[in-house]
């Protein structure tokens, strides 16, 4: 740990209750026993104010400004991610489908000296995460488009019902709308082992009842969404919705595939190429 990102850390981090750089204080201990808590319980944890308030304008500000840089396309798809398959039976989830109209910033737009591109790369950061995951260590994405993104849901857009590819997520509100714009889950609804189809269907056609959570700027998430179905709802008034994603491996030189870095990013690099080959699954799940 250097001089700096210790400063780093003091200047952005609500230090007070998130004490990065003392592991052994008892904010720490309590931070991390709530977070492990909650992800064991309902797989879902988040963090009050993580972000010192006074940044908040900051961390909007530096949103407003990259947002004209997110990839837009507006696509049908379905919870899986996956392309429509006539062959499915015509009761498979995988047969629902919406528009999904949220955009995203790539990592090569986010500039260096952004907050969160700041705190994505904090060795500190990492550590307490891994802590509250129960993992020895994290690593960040190799992907140079997907590692950190902005998400972005413009009014009258929002993010359907999906499952993440990775196992947990990190992410951090730093622009709210002014209506709309919660995040709904349903935890733990299908496992490694067990698609659970019948009840994913269940809320896909409206039924159910999905845990929510209306998050507020500067809030950090921590989530484990590969089993957890979840979605925006869709953004109202004049605002767009801005999500910090911060995306951690378990293992070391994890780069997205060529077909879903291009229907995130509408592009991909020789890096996505070349790791196409050496891609390995954690899961023999749909998506």
């Amino acid at each position: 740990m250097s001089a700096s990102e210790a400063q780093l850390v003091e200047q952005v981090v609500d230090t007070g209750r998130y004490p990065l750089s003392d592991p052994a204080s008892p904010s720490w201990v309590a931070a991390v026993d709530r977070a492990r808590d909650d992800l064991r319980r309902i797989g879902c944890s988040v963090l009050p104010n993580f972000i010192r308030s006074s940044l908040h304008e900051t961390l909007k500000r530096e949103g407003e400004e990259i947002a004209p840089s997110a990839h837009y396309d507006v696509e049908v798809v379905n919870a899986y991610n996956i392309a429509n398959d006539e062959s499915l039976p015509l009761d498979h989830p995988a047969r629902i489908t919406w528009e999904r109209g949220n955009a995203f910033v790539p990592r090569d737009h986010i500039p260096r000296q952004a907050i969160i591109h700041q705190l994505y790369r904090s060795t500190l950061f990492q550590r307490f995460l891994a802590d509250c995951f129960e993992l020895p260590r994290i690593h960040e994405l190799a992907d140079p488009l997907a590692g950190l993104v902005l998400n972005v849901v413009r009014p009258g857009m929002g993010h359907p019902w999906h499952f993440d590819t990775n196992e947990f997520a990190v992410s951090l509100l730093t622009q709210e709308s002014e209506e709309g714009g919660i995040f709904e889950y349903c935890p733990n609804i299908r496992s490694a082992e067990a698609e659970n189809f019948d009840d994913v269907r269940e809320v896909l056609e409206g039924g159910g009842r999905p845990s929510r959570l209306a998050l507020r700027p500067g809030d950090l998430q921590l989530f484990r969404g590969r089993y957890s179905l979840h979605r925006v709802t869709t953004v109202r008034g004049g605002t767009a919705r801005h999500t910090a994603i911060f995306a951690y491996t378990e293992r070391p030189g994890v780069i997205g595939s060529v077909a879903r870095t291009r229907q995130l990013f509408g592009r991909v690099l020789p890096e996505h190429v070349a790791a196409e080959d050496r891609a390995v699954r954690v899961d023999q799940l749909l998506d």
